[in-house]
């Protein structure tokens, strides 16, 4: 939703009301969220945070290279604390994500490996993409862009989850 909003703002107006109304309506998803299930899943909140912060910057000083950075930072910082956990063997995509998936300990250092290194290729892909093309082209690649990438990087990890899935019957893998 909020991304949606980001990308119609600004065809219709600039970059600097996009990332007033993506700020105000993410601002508005998280507390759905909050209200709908009682809580905001970490990832969301992060990005929400990062969205005002950053958002606030490109608005108070009218330069949109901060909304434009926000997703490198961000990115950055999710392959950092994923590659850093696995380096003090914490497992923290398994904090975020092990409600929904049961995979063994292996598992999860290969999924949490893979993910660290899909952010790090992301936020490459973003500097790219924001340094080299119109602004319209970034917001559109952020919109219809990432998504689908991201999607499809999630979609291959199928295998990796059939291979290190814990059933029942056998406890581990």
């Amino acid at each position: 939703g909020p991304l949606i909003v980001f990308f119609v703002a600004n065809a219709v107006a600039d970059i600097y009301w996009a990332t007033a109304a993506f700020m105000a309506s993410i601002t508005v998803a998280l507390l759905v969220s909050k209200i709908a299930l009682g809580r905001v899943a970490t990832m969301p909140l992060i990005s929400g945070v990062f969205v005002i912060v950053f958002g606030s910057l490109t608005l108070f000083l009218q330069d949109d290279h901060f909304i434009k950075l926000k997703p490198t930072i961000l990115n950055g910082l999710f392959a950092a604390i994923l590659l850093g956990g696995l380096a003090f063997d914490k497992l923290y995509l398994r904090l975020v994500l092990g409600d929904l998936i049961q995979i063994s300990e292996t598992g999860w250092r290969k999924l949490t490996f893979r993910w660290a290194f899909f952010f790090m290729f992301l936020a490459v892909l973003n500097e790219i993409i924001w340094r080299h093309f119109s602004t319209d082209t970034w917001v559109a690649f952020k919109v219809f862009g990432i998504m689908p990438v991201t999607f499809a990087f999630a979609l291959a990890q199928t295998g990796l989850l059939k291979k290190y899935e814990l059933t029942e019957a056998s406890g581990s893998k």
